[in-house]
């Protein structure tokens, strides 16, 4: 059975390493090959879902990474790592938006291939105040499955869905949240692994 759970900052580490390596070998880093051709056209430029069938299933897991900037006016309500409101705790409700985002990319993306996923964690973390009294907050999201194809875009997706519900459980106090840096951090599976430099 599929389990997705969501994770704070304790152990966050020592779960980040066990979800994104095999075995006992190491990610090797580096950009991945860059392809001639868009795999998602097919003849006359018509858009097609990749054929995956004849690929093997594998393990296959990706982490992401959301930054969300919190005016001052937001970010000094932040306490214990939470920000309560009249909707509920911000953190957790992200948390629980980002998990399901990521169990529903494919009914997202329109090419995405249904995938069931063994494992998704979203952390959510925020850095020190910035000297205007702003806070950037750090969203986490890391997948695994065992699969034909990648989780990149399920990570992506959680790490998106939760910026998402950050934003619209904080526009009440104020709309000056920005949403950036979204991007995938590391995968692993597949022809090739990948990991930032």
């Amino acid at each position: 059975m599929s389990r997705c759970t969501g994770a704070g900052s304790e152990g966050g580490a020592t779960e980040r390493l066990r979800l994104n390596r095999r075995g006992g070998g190491a990610i090797v880093p580096g950009q991945m090959a860059s392809k001639r051709t868009l795999s998602h056209l097919g003849p006359g430029n018509r858009p097609q879902m990749v054929d995956v069938g004849g690929k093997p299933a594998t393990r296959r897991t990706a982490h992401a990474i959301a930054v969300v900037v919190l005016p001052a006016a937001l970010a000094e309500r932040l306490d214990a790592g939470e920000i309560a409101t009249p909707k509920g705790p911000v953190f957790h409700a992200a948390t629980l938006a980002g998990i399901m985002g990521a169990k529903r990319t494919a009914e997202l993306v329109p090419l995405c291939h249904p995938l069931p996923l063994d494992d998704c964690r979203v952390e959510i973390k925020a850095r020190p105040p910035g000297a205007d009294g702003s806070v950037e907050v750090e969203i986490h999201c890391l997948v695994r499955t065992e699969a034909r194809t990648g989780v990149e875009m399920e990570a992506l997706t959680g790490a998106s869905i939760a910026a998402l519900t950050l934003y619209d459980m904080g526009k009440a106090v104020t709309q000056g949240i920005v949403i950036r840096e979204i991007r995938l951090l590391e995968k692993t599976g597949g022809r090739k692994d990948y990991r930032v430099p």
